[in-house]
């Protein structure tokens, strides 16, 4: 310290701490001076005295015009030493950015200047201290002084055009300082990084592509700031980084796949619109390295297919239809159980699109890892059974597809007709709304003749006597009315000269016991006439209550209809022959209606009504 005092004079370090600038600034070039001697002559051991002097003494002073002088001087005795100014910077500049966070402005904007001179005298030997100048520009430039501001961008500046032309800039060891500060929310810090971002890009010999994955949801996240400016450009940015991607050879899509996946769920319209599209660039191009992500993907995807703007709803189509063509095998880390437990939840969406995106999606599987479906078919079958319920007509029939398809296997076939039994019996309204749509489309897809089997089987021993009345009069219903189920019908029709349509009838006959009126149609089709009519003679006893006289009357409806049109030109046959015979056709008459007049007394007459 003695040596400063004697070689630097007392006035000039009274004018180096003055108010006034002007002082403090012939008093900074005197300096200059001096050190500029003393580097001529390589007494180093005196310049490190005399900065030593004003880091301690100045910038480290109490007073606010002695560290505004320190730092002049410190800038200064740079600026002598000139290209000797390296080895002596380990004591200039950590004075310097100790005064980045000085309380006084004023002292702030002179510690931007004075690093802003030395910078310049130094240029690249500056960048062992990069991370904290990088730091202590960060924070400056949200400062609240605008002078302060002003000048930590010109320092920016400068530093950019050094990093951009020195080859000893270490990127692995900026980037953990850029990803800690990549959520500041400051608008003014979120500028500053992706500016630093940009133009870090933009030289050949540093590879940001590859740190792509640390600051990338960073980025996202300045997609939705309230500053317009910040918007456009963190998606300039970005749009630069997918065109990068695009003609780059090596890229980790995984990592990257995982953040877009969550950006895609964002609340901001724009977030999710730029996500989906990076998404629908990755599939096209991430290949075989997508494949473990495909199930988080697809979790993504379908959500946005019902997204409320339709640029995304557009765009997770194209996508959605993209990874679907992709055939994957299962040993490549393709997780055919995520994927299915993706769709299975999105089955529960408020959507109808993504639930039908859900089910196609089974259905793809079911076609191509059929063996590995099944294996995780617990997992889903209840969810698939649910389904039935919904209020889209266009997703209980995919429900039915792969109901159907699943059930090419007996055992399977077997549990689906018995869950959708119980479904039934616990839901009545499903029966009523969704019964004939359910069952006429599993007759098409399993053949109909196997599944009133299976449901006759099943009903026959169903000890809840009103469901299964109900469930009779359901499946005699579509039976008789269904076009799905002509081949059933004609089936049936022979059922006294056809040994199979014989097996049929018998089939049904014990479970249809449980309703009258399905069992005397069933007689009525098969042409069984007599044991029809000792059936109604059966009924004698029974009540003639209200849920009697409905379904006798949904029975006398029935018999008007084309099903049963041959019953009523045989009937007619039979009377033209008993009038030839017995030219009495009151007698003739008489006689049909006497059969059924024991149980249904005056009732006979409306059901024969059409004679």
């Amino acid at each position: 310290m003695a040596d400063a005092f004697s070689v630097i004079p007392a006035s000039v370090l009274r004018n180096l701490s003055d108010k006034l600038y002007e002082k403090r600034k012939n008093a900074a070039l005197e300096i200059e001076g001096i050190v500029k001697q003393l580097a001529s002559s390589g007494d180093h051991e005196k310049i490190s005295a005399v900065i030593k002097l004003l880091a301690t003494e100045f910038t480290g002073s109490p007073q606010a015009n002695h560290r505004k002088g320190g730092l002049i001087g410190l800038a200064a005795a740079t600026v002598g030493l000139s290209s000797e100014a390296a080895q002596h910077l380990e004591q200039i500049v950590p004075p310097v950015l100790s005064s980045f966070s000085d309380q006084d402005s004023r002292v702030r904007y002179y510690a931007c200047e004075a690093l802003y001179n030395i910078a310049k005298v130094v240029r690249g030997d500056f960048i062992i201290f990069f991370n904290k100048i990088f730091d202590a520009l960060c924070k400056l430039s949200a400062d609240s002084d605008a002078n302060v501001q002003s000048a930590a961008h010109l320092l920016d500046r400068l530093v950019k055009d050094i990093v951009t032309e020195s080859d000893q800039f270490s990127i692995e060891e900026f980037i953990p300082l850029l990803r800690e500060r990549m959520n500041v929310l400051n608008p003014y810090v979120r500028q500053f990084l992706v500016g630093w971002i940009t133009v870090l890009d933009s030289v050949p010999d540093i590879d940001m592509l590859g740190f792509l994955p640390d600051f990338l949801d960073g980025l996202f996240n300045m997609l939705s700031d309230s500053s317009r400016e910040i918007r456009q450009q963190a998606d300039s940015a970005l749009s630069e980084f997918l065109l990068e991607i695009k003609n780059s050879p090596s890229v980790d899509y995984g990592r990257m796949a995982e953040i877009l996946v969550q950006r895609a769920a964002a609340l901001d319209e724009f977030t999710r619109l730029t996500a989906i599209t990076w998404i629908n660039e990755f599939v096209k191009l991430g290949g075989d390295q997508l494949f473990p992500y495909y199930a988080d993907i697809l979790g993504a995807i379908l959500p946005c297919i019902s997204d409320k703007e339709e640029k995304i709803r557009v765009v997770a189509r194209e996508t959605n239809e993209a990874l679907r063509s992709i055939e994957a095998n299962p040993t490549e880390n393709f997780d055919v159980g995520g994927i299915l437990s993706i769709a299975r939840r999105q089955l529960d969406s408020e959507w109808e699109a993504t639930r039908i995106e859900a089910l196609h999606w089974i259905s793809t599987l079911l076609n191509r890892h059929r063996a590995e479906v099944l294996c995780f078919l617990n997992d889903i079958f209840d969810t698939l059974l649910k389904a039935l319920s919904d209020s889209s007509d266009e997703v209980v029939l995919l429900v039915l597809d792969i109901h159907a398809c699943i059930a090419q296997d007996p055992p399977h076939f077997r549990q689906l007709v018995v869950f959708l039994v119980h479904n039934f019996r616990i839901d009545h309204s499903l029966l009523e709304r969704r019964g004939a749509l359910i069952i006429r489309r599993l007759c098409v897809l399993l053949d109909a003749e196997r599944v009133y089997r299976e449901l006759s089987t099943i009903l026959e021993g169903e000890a809840d006597l009103d469901f299964a009345c109900v469930m009779v009069q359901a499946l005699n219903l579509i039976l008789l009315t269904s076009s799905e189920l002509s081949e059933l019908r004609e089936l049936l029709k022979q059922s006294l000269v056809n040994a199979a349509g014989k097996d049929l009838f018998v089939s049904l006959y014990a479970s249809w016991c449980h309703s009258p009126m399905a069992i005397i149609s069933l007689c009525l089709l098969a042409q069984t006439y007599q044991h029809a009519c000792a059936v109604i003679q059966s009924l004698v006893e029974e009540d003639i209550n209200a849920k009697f006289l409905v379904q006798l009357d949904k029975l006398i409806r029935l018999l008007e209809t084309p099903v049963f049109a041959y019953l009523r030109l045989q009937t007619i046959h039979m009377v033209a022959e008993s009038i030839i015979w017995s030219f009495d056709a009151a007698s003739t008459a008489k006689f049909c209606i006497q059969g059924f007049a024991k149980t249904f007394k005056n009732c006979a007459i409306i059901l024969f009504r059409w004679w």
